[in-house]
């Protein structure tokens, strides 16, 4: 019997992928997920210098890599225009631009890059938004921003949304607004570690054609998973600012 925290396909290093097992690092009395960290650390990295090459040369009529990051940034700009709004749009940006970006570039890493060649002690190296630490995390960055951002445009009487239609229905409605973000958090890490999953059980199974097509699936899922995440959490801030969560409490 398969344990489903432990899945090895032990025929092959580059099919074989750990569930539940990590390499952990002991600062004082907390354990941290070392492999999470150190992958999140190259994601930041690559995201660094892809900014620096960028800007470090910048002309007046865009050509080769200047011209896909300014493509880069007016399509985060479309999705939080899209969402936010014309008047707040711009101070959002960063934020639904970093979390796009993070989540974009830590799933094509740990689709193309064979980090199973590289051992640890326990554990393996792979997506950090196949961890559940990782997806909760921003999760829980989203629900800050959304709460954030409907006290600083509204006071204290953005908590009024919550008794507007219904004041027994309280629970709900604060219950809703710290769902909502970790439903995604678990969409993402469901599909990016089904995917990881699903490429080694078919390198396991029919190792030549059959995974370049899953993986080439796999790039685009983990292209609309960044783009959903960061959609649905400019949604969340749009909602926040301009009040629709009461409208639809109200209804």
């Amino acid at each position: 019997m398969i344990n489903p925290l432990l899945f090895r396909a032990h025929t092959t290093n580059l099919a074989a992928l750990e569930v539940g097992k990590h390499f952990y690092w002991q600062i004082g009395g907390l354990e941290i997920h070392g492999q999470v960290l150190l992958v999140s650390w190259i994601v930041i990295g690559v995201l660094l210098i892809a900014s620096a090459i960028a800007t470090s040369n910048i002309q007046r009529i865009p050509a080769k890599f200047q011209n896909f990051m300014e493509y880069v940034l007016e399509f985060i700009q479309g999705i939080a225009k899209d969402q936010i709004g014309e008047k707040h749009y711009r101070e959002w940006m960063p934020f639904i631009g970093s979390l796009f970006l993070f989540i974009f570039v830590s799933n094509w890493l740990g689709a193309l890059v064979p980090w199973k060649l590289i051992h640890l002690p326990e554990g393996e190296l792979a997506a950090p938004t196949s961890d559940i630490n990782t997806t909760v995390a921003l999760a829980l960055l989203v629900s800050v921003a959304y709460f954030y951002a409907g006290l600083s445009n509204k006071g204290l009487g953005y908590f009024s949304r919550y008794v507007v239609a219904s004041p027994f229905l309280l629970p709900i409605w604060v219950l809703e607004d710290f769902t909502r973000p970790l439903s995604l958090s678990f969409r993402l890490f469901g599909n990016i570690l089904a995917d990881e999953l699903v490429v080694g059980v078919f390198v396991l199974l029919v190792p030549l054609f059959v995974p370049l097509i899953v993986m080439a699936l796999g790039l685009f899922t983990s292209a609309v998973q960044a783009l959903i995440f960061a959609t649905l959490a400019a949604v969340y801030i749009g909602e926040a600012i301009e009040g629709h969560g009461e409208e639809e409490h109200e209804h």
